[in-house]
């Protein structure tokens, strides 16, 4: 017996490490086995190979459900592949996240995990699945706009030259993704859904968020979620987005932007390529506050939808229809090219530039959109737009600046 307890003591510890395997520069995760009837954590061993391995190496995450009971912080990559097989299912304790979850400094959001550093590759090969157990925010959240502490399910933050590829987002707790402070960043291949199954809307589960950041590609997503699908906000360059499917989205959107006028929020250069838009709010949109700093350059191109609410929409004060007409926020060279679906209600397009700052190089290419009911001739409504007779915008009437982002019936 006393041997037997010798060899107990001598073995636990090596149990206890059983989850990360180190092999030279290559850490090897498994998830830790269910004991009764509480989850493990995943994160310690998971942080502690990201710790060993995160440097000219190679962390795997292998195939099962790894429990993720904490923030994590992974701030100093440099030259690294992450492969993960499994899934990731972050733990139900509100309370904690609530509490915990990292800053990410925009609009006093927060996230459950920050990625950041340089030459970053992280792949899940169409296996990788994130799961928020995002009914149970949705629930507890009961229809509130931003809920301090509900935490974006991973951001990067100060990274530079990024892959994230293969990866599906199931109920995520709130934004499916956030890029902020952060160049040269390639998205592809992503799948997300957030979808309530209770009274509750989701709620503010956007595919994605990008601040501060300069040159992103996105190729190949598609999006299921209660918000904006795709979504540049201030100080947004530089980024190509194509092939993605955006349903009860806001589909492709700049904005919002402007809230602080001391602080200017400049977006340019800005392609969204081959978009497919079913039953979303808005297709090919712009929404700013009456702050400083410019919209440039943007192309919405070749978009077809279905059944939307009010397919093209610019405003200078989302959410109100204060100082919609002093606005110093300027928006301009915009194109709309191979636009084509049917629209929910009689607007087709709806455009309020501020009076103080018209919009110049706005144009229409091969814009048609019909009312779904196959009845009714779409408006196009118009005000303030410079050298509008050769836009090849079609404006049938005046837009009001308090016009709104969406519609409950024909105008």
């Amino acid at each position: 017996m006393k041997a037997l307890a010798l060899l107990a003591c001598v073995l636990l510890p090596a149990v206890s490490h059983a989850a990360l395997n180190v092999t030279g520069s290559t850490c090897t995760v498994t998830p830790l086995p269910a004991t009764g009837s509480a989850e493990p954590d995943d994160t310690p061993q998971i942080l502690e190979a990201f710790k060993q391995c995160g440097t000219n190496g190679k962390i795997v995450l292998t195939e099962g459900l790894f429990h993720i009971g904490q923030i994590m912080d992974t701030l100093s990559f440099n030259n690294v592949d992450i492969e993960i097989h499994g899934t990731l299912r972050w733990s139900s304790n509100i309370q904690y996240w609530l509490r915990s979850s990292l800053p990410v400094t925009y609009a006093g959001r927060s996230t459950a995990w920050r990625v950041g550093g340089t030459d970053i590759r992280m792949r899940g090969f169409g296996k990788a699945l994130f799961d928020g157990q995002g009914q149970l925010w949705y629930d507890q959240n009961r229809g509130q706009s931003n809920q301090n502490g509900r935490p974006i399910s991973l951001t990067l933050w100060h990274a530079k030259n990024v892959l994230i590829d293969g990866i599906t987002w199931r109920q995520a707790q709130f934004w499916h993704t956030f890029v902020a402070y952060s160049e040269n960043i390639t998205m592809t291949n992503l799948d997300m859904n957030a979808t309530s199954n209770s009274q509750w809307s989701t709620v503010n589960t956007d595919g994605i968020d990008t601040w501060n950041s300069n040159n992103i590609y996105l190729q190949n997503w598609t999006v299921t979620c209660g918000d904006d699908c795709i979504s540049m906000k201030g100080n947004s360059s530089n980024v190509y987005i194509s092939n993605v499917h955006c349903y009860e989205s806001g589909c492709a959107v700049i904005g919002s932007m402007g809230s602080n006028a001391a602080q200017p929020d400049y977006v340019s250069n800005i392609y969204y390529d081959n978009f497919t838009c079913t039953h979303s709010s808005n297709a090919a949109w712009i929404k700013t506050y009456s702050g400083t700093g410019y919209v440039r350059n943007v192309t919405f191109a070749n978009f077809q939808f279905t059944d939307v609410n009010q397919p093209i929409y610019v405003t200078p004060c989302i959410y109100g229809s204060s100082g919609c007409d002093s606005s110093r926020l300027r928006i301009s060279d915009i194109r709309w090219i191979n636009i084509t679906g049917t629209s929910r209600y009689n607007v087709a397009s709806a455009i309020h530039c501020p009076s103080s700052a018209p919009c110049d190089g706005f144009f229409f290419e091969n814009v048609n959109i019909t009312n779904k009911d196959g009845r009714t001739t779409d408006k196009y409504l118009c005000s303030n737009i410079a050298n509008q007779a050769q836009s090849g915008i079609p404006c049938t009437g005046t837009c009001p600046a308090s016009w709104p982002q969406q519609l409950s019936g024909n105008s």
